[in-house]
C-alpha cells in the first residue's frame, strides 16, 4: 500500500482473550494494490470469475455476484458484475471490431482447408477506389461438403429463413436448409447480411443459384414464411420456381379474424388434400362456413399452400417451414458473438451434426433409411384393406372403403391420389398393385425397390460421406494475400417496429424457448384432458381458508365463528397437555 493512501485502521486488544477492538477505520482507498486486495476493480473481478464462466457460460449475473460476495465477504454491484462478465466473454469470443480486420485471413484459411467452398464478401460502395480499407456489408458461405451432399440428396427443395444478429453491429443471418432421406434437416448455405431487404435476399439467392447451377428458368422448390423482402426477390431471380408458404404463418394471419379449431381443421383439410377434387370439396366447405374466409384464402395462390397444386419434382410434400426453425434454434448461441466467432459457431454445429448422423447410420439396417422404413411399413399395413383389379401390365384399378377408387400406373410411378407423385414413396394403392404384379408372376423384386432413391440407405450414407474440415487457430493463420482491410459495418435500419425493449442475449433467448416449450406442454395436457371428457385435477394444490387460516376448505365452507357454516368447530386440548 502506498504511503500517500489515507486508508488506516487502528485496533487494540480487548478485555476478552483473543478478542480485538477496532478503534479507527478509514475506507478511503486511493491505490491500486488495496483495491486488488479488496477485489473492488472490474478487471480483478473478471479474473476471479473467468474459471466459473468457462465451466458454465450460461450462469446468471446474480449467481456470480452471490458467489463472489460469499467467498470474499465484499459487496459488488450487479452492474459491475455484468460488465466483468462481458469482459470475460469478449476475451473468450474476441473483439467485435478487430475481427473484421482479420476476416480476410479467416476466409483464406477456410478455403485452404475446404477446397471448393464458396465464400463471397460484399462491401459498401466506396467513393475512393485507392482507399486501403473497405466497409464490410455481407458474407456468404457454402461449404464444399454440404454443396456436394445436397446434390446427392435427390430432394430439390430448400427452406429459406432468417434470424437476427444481436451484437453491437445488428444484422440478419439468412439460411438455406434442405431435407435428407431420413427427413432430417440438411443445412446448405448461410449468409450474414446487413438487414432483411429485397436487395439482401436477391444477393443471397443469386449466390445459391451460382453454387447449384440453377438457371433463371429453373423449376426448383423453395419454402419460406412469406417474408415481404423474399417474395419479390424470388420472383426476380427464379420466376419459374415453386414457392411454398409455411402453413403455420398463414394460420397465424387467419387467426386474427377467424379463430377457433373449426376453421383451423378446415384449413388443414384443404392444404393436406393431395388431389384437386378433394381440394375443391374442402374449399366448398369453407365457403359454406364463412364466405369472407373463402375470399381471403383465394387471394393466396393455391400453389403456395395446397398439396393438390404442388409439383412432384421436390419429392417432398411438407407444409411447414420447420426445417429452418430447427436450424435457427441451434444458431441462437451465435447471434451475440463477433463475426468470426459467429461463423465458427455455425461451422462447428454443422460438423457435429454430420458426426451425429454418421453414428445413427452405423446402427441402421435395411434398404431404406429409418424414417422411410417406418413409413413404408405403415403404408404396407394400410394396403391390406384394399382390393385391386388389373387393367393391363402397367395400369391397375384399386378400390378402397366405400366409393374410394384410384388408378395406379406402375410404369410412370403415378397414382390418382398423387401421394406417390409428390413424395416418391409408393402409396397404399401402389403397394397393392405391386403385390398383384408379384402374384401374377412378374419380376417386381422387393417392394422397397419401388421407393425413390432419395430414401435409400446407401444414398443417405453417400450424402453424409462429405464432411467439413476443421481449421487451426488464429495464431497459425498465414498472412492474407488481400491488401484491402475490412472495417466494421455501418448501422442499417432493421425491418419491423423499433425495438423498445432491451436487447436479448443468447441466454435470454434459450430461456424464452425453454419457457415456451413448457407452456406448450402444459396447454397440450389441458387439451388432452378436456378432449377425453375429463376434468382438470387440483392435485398438488391446497386450498387455504382466508378466515381461519386452516387448509382443505375455503371461506364459504368455513365452520369457524363468523363463517357461513352451520356448526362451530372447537379445538379440544388433550388431557395430557393440561397436566
Amino acid at each position: 500500500m502506498k504511503p500517500t493512501c489515507p486508508w488506516a485502521m487502528h485496533i487494540s486488544r480487548g478485555t476478552v482473550q483473543d478478542h480485538w477492538c477496532v478503534k479507527t477505520l478509514r475506507y478511503q482507498h486511493q491505490c491500486f494494490e488495496s483495491k486488488v486486495i479488496g477485489l473492488y476493480t472490474q478487471s480483478t473481478i473478471a479474473k476471479e470469475i473467468e474459471a466459473t464462466i468457462d465451466t458454465n457460460p450460461l450462469i446468471p449475473v446474480k449467481e456470480l455476484r452471490d458467489e463472489i460476495q460469499n467467498k470474499h465477504k465484499i459487496h459488488v454491484s450487479e452492474a459491475k458484475m455484468r460488465r466483468a462478465k462481458l469482459d470475460v466473454t469478449y476475451k473468450k469470443d474476441g473483439d467485435f471490431r478487430k475481427q473484421y480486420g482479420i476476416l480476410n485471413k479467416y476466409c483464406e484459411e477456410l478455403l485452404r482447408a475446404n477446397p471448393g467452398t464458396t465464400v463471397q464478401i460484399d462491401v459498401e460502395p466506396c467513393c475512393d477506389p485507392s482507399s486501403p480499407t473497405r466497409q464490410f456489408r455481407r458474407i456468404y458461405i457454402c461449404y464444399a461438403g454440404m454443396k456436394s451432399g445436397f446434390k446427392m440428396c435427390g430432394r430439390e427443395i430448400l427452406g429459406l429463413d432468417r434470424c437476427s444478429i444481436q451484437d453491437p453491429f445488428p444484422g440478419q443471418i439468412l439460411t438455406a436448409v434442405g431435407i435428407d432421406g431420413n427427413n432430417g434437416i440438411y443445412p446448405v448455405a448461410f449468409a450474414l447480411v446487413e438487414a432483411e431487404t429485397d436487395q439482401s435476399w436477391t444477393w443471397f439467392l443469386k449466390c445459391l443459384g451460382d453454387d447449384f447451377d440453377l438457371p433463371t428458368n429453373a423449376s426448383f422448390t423453395f419454402i419460406s414464411d412469406g417474408q415481404k423482402g423474399l417474395i419479390p426477390a424470388l420472383e426476380r431471380v427464379f420466376p419459374n420456381a415453386e414457392h411454398r408458404y409455411c402453413l403455420k404463418h398463414i394460420r397465424k394471419n387467419m387467426k386474427k379474424q377467424w379463430g377457433g379449431d373449426v376453421f383451423k381443421s378446415m384449413l388443414l383439410r384443404a392444404a393436406s388434400a393431395t388431389s384437386l377434387p378433394y381440394y375443391i370439396n374442402a374449399m366448398e366447405d369453407i365457403r359454406k362456413a364463412d364466405t369472407s374466409l373463402f375470399k381471403w384464402l383465394e387471394q393466396i395462390p393455391a400453389k403456395s399452400w395446397s398439396r393438390a397444386h404442388f409439383s412432384g419434382s421436390a419429392k417432398c410434400d411438407i407444409l411447414l417451414n420447420s426445417i429452418c426453425d430447427e436450424f435457427n434454434k441451434h444458431l441462437i448461441g451465435a447471434t451475440d458473438k463477433p463475426v468470426i466467432t459467429c461463423l465458427e459457431y455455425i461451422r462447428e454445429y454443422m460438423t457435429k451434426r454430420i458426426v451425429n448422423v454418421r453414428k445413427l447410420q452405423a446402427d441402421a439396417a435395411g434398404p431404406l433409411t429409418p424414417y422411410a422404413q417406418s413409413l413404408f411399413e405403415t403404408i404396407q399395413s394400410e394396403a391390406s384393406q384394399l382390393t385391386v383389379m388389373m387393367v393391363d401390365d402397367a395400369i391397375y384399378q384399386v378400390n378402397g372403403v366405400g366409393t374410394t377408387q384410384c388408378v395406379v400406373n406402375v410404369e410412370l410411378k403415378t397414382c390418382t391420389c398423387r401421394k406417390w407423385d409428390l413424395t416418391g414413396m409408393p402409396c397404399k394403392h401402389a403397394v397393392v398393385a405391386i403385390r398383384n404384379m408379384a402374384e401374377n408372376g412378374m419380376n417386381v423384386g422387393v417392394p422397397e425397390n419401388w421407393v425413390d432413391e432419395a430414401y435409400w440407405l446407401d444414398t443417405w450414407k453417400k450424402v453424409y460421406a462429405n464432411q467439413i474440415s476443421a481449421i487451426p487457430g488464429p495464431d497459425m493463420w498465414t498472412p492474407s494475400e488481400c491488401t484491402t482491410t475490412l472495417t466494421p459495418p455501418k448501422r442499417h435500419e432493421q425491418n419491423g417496429e423499433p425495438n423498445k425493449k432491451r436487447r436479448r442475449s443468447s441466454l435470454d433467448e434459450r430461456r424464452k424457448i425453454s419457457t415456451a416449450e413448457k407452456r406448450k406442454k402444459s396447454m397440450e395436457e389441458v387439451e388432452r384432458v378436456f378432449s377425453s371428457g375429463g376434468q382438470m385435477t387440483r392435485k398438488g394444490h391446497f386450498k387455504t381458508c382466508q378466515k381461519c387460516g386452516n387448509k382443505d376448505h375455503n371461506v364459504r365452507t368455513c365452520k369457524a365463528v363468523g363463517g357461513t357454516g352451520t356448526s362451530l368447530q372447537i379445538d379440544v386440548m388433550p388431557v395430557s397437555d393440561c397436566l
